[in-house]
């Protein structure tokens, strides 16, 4: 049976792998799992039926514990001998392809969620940018996913365009609205339920944000945005679900902001994100950078209009004028305008959630994701002249 590791720095990363984790073994191969230790890893092999190793990865830049890091994903590739090995984000694809390069694994795989090096200046862009060299170099096949993203590695000449691509119309594991993130299976009570929690009034309307609160998402630039929105709207509520992170921290002054506002309900990490998403009216992401819009999809699955960043990732998740608003980055007035025009306009609103919720069924298909990471894998082994994995559970 040929073996397939997934190397991820943080084990949150995996639950993005979750359905093509299960697909792909359906169809005969070993899956193994190597991310930092950590509880959340355990849980993750249990619930999904793969094996876990714990190998310690920071996803700052840390020299000394790097090496250690690269030396111990070394030992343990040499020692379980995958036949495929597929490494996600920075820091875990580049100790990943480093370390599957030197134990001899046959197929190697980068997959590029994002890129850090998009906001970065000085000494840490050209660290950023040559880890992300030397990953697209030891790896067979470096997939992106978006295409906007893909278009970034190309320009900045971090991989050859004829090893990069984009399954389907992109994201890692595609977004389930039939289920998941269907407004439809929530059940009325949904939106008052959630607003009764946060004690946001059930006739007010709430503009929404979920990501990680650093400044890199944003985060300030929303602020200041709704400072002029609070004003013109004096119902408006705004809603903050995410974990606050040491790393990129926003101001003291902006955590004060969020903190003393009542009508700013911060929610800290939230698991069920489509609860929260149905007491929203209008969700907004005004992130600096990204890979792929995940939350903008997610809403849009759940037929709300969108107002995010035009930036690589945001705009593969966004069809400017169709299902959401696109603005510049780093502009709160814009910002505020993009939100004030779908608050001002319910019919509008209802268009681009609308518009939204059937683009993504039409072109995220998880299934799909599914099935072209399968051919993906499929097609490396048949290069390299390695048998294919078969099983009665394989679809035709």
């Amino acid at each position: 049976m040929s073996m397939l590791i997934h190397i991820t720095t943080v084990p949150a990363t995996l639950s993005f792998l979750r359905g093509q984790m299960g697909y792909v073994r359906a169809r005969g191969f070993d899956i193994h799992a190597i991310s930092s230790s950590a509880p959340r890893l355990v849980t993750f092999g249990q619930e999904q039926g793969v094996t876990v190793h714990a190998v310690d990865m920071l996803r700052r830049i840390t020299p000394l514990k790097d090496i250690v890091a690269l030396v111990r994903l070394y030992r343990l590739l040499q020692r379980l001998r995958p036949t495929i090995v597929h490494a996600h984000t920075p820091k875990g694809g580049l100790l990943g392809m480093l370390a599957a390069l030197l134990a001899g694994v046959p197929v190697r795989i980068y997959h590029v969620h994002g890129l850090p090096l998009m906001t970065s200046q000085g000494i840490r862009r050209f660290i950023l940018t040559l880890s992300e060299r030397i990953s697209c170099l030891c790896a067979h096949r470096v997939l992106c996913v978006s295409p906007s993203i893909r278009q970034v590695t190309i320009d900045l000449d971090l991989c050859p365009a004829d090893k990069s691509a984009v399954l389907c119309a992109g994201s890692i594991d595609g977004i389930d609205a039939r289920n998941r993130f269907n407004p439809t299976r929530l059940g009325g009570d949904a939106r008052l339920e959630t607003r009764r929690t946060w004690d946001i009034p059930t006739e007010a309307r709430a503009i929404g944000f979920a990501g990680r609160v650093v400044r890199d998402k944003g985060i300030e630039d929303l602020i200041a945005a709704w400072a002029l929105l609070r004003v013109r709207f004096p119902d408006l509520h705004l809603m903050i679900a995410g974990k606050l992170e040491s790393q990129d921290p926003v101001s003291k002054q902006i955590m004060q902001a969020m903190h003393n506002d009542t009508r700013i309900h911060v929610m800290g990490h939230v698991r069920q994100m489509p609860l929260i998403y149905a007491a929203m009216d209008v969700v907004v992401l005004p992130t600096h950078r990204e890979g792929f819009g995940l939350v903008q999809a997610e809403a849009s699955a759940m037929a709300l209009p969108v107002v995010s960043t035009a930036v690589p990732g945001c705009v593969d998740a966004v069809v400017d004028g169709v299902t959401g608003t696109l603005v510049p980055p780093r502009d709160p007035k814009a910002l505020a305008e993009g939100i004030a025009r779908y608050l001002d306009d319910p019919d509008l609103s209802r268009r681009h959630g609308q518009a939204g919720r059937e683009r993504v069924l039409r072109d995220f298909r998880p299934e799909d994701i599914w099935e072209a990471t399968y051919q993906e894998y499929v097609r490396l082994l048949q290069e390299k002249g390695l048998p294919v994995p078969a099983s009665a559970e394989a679809r035709p």
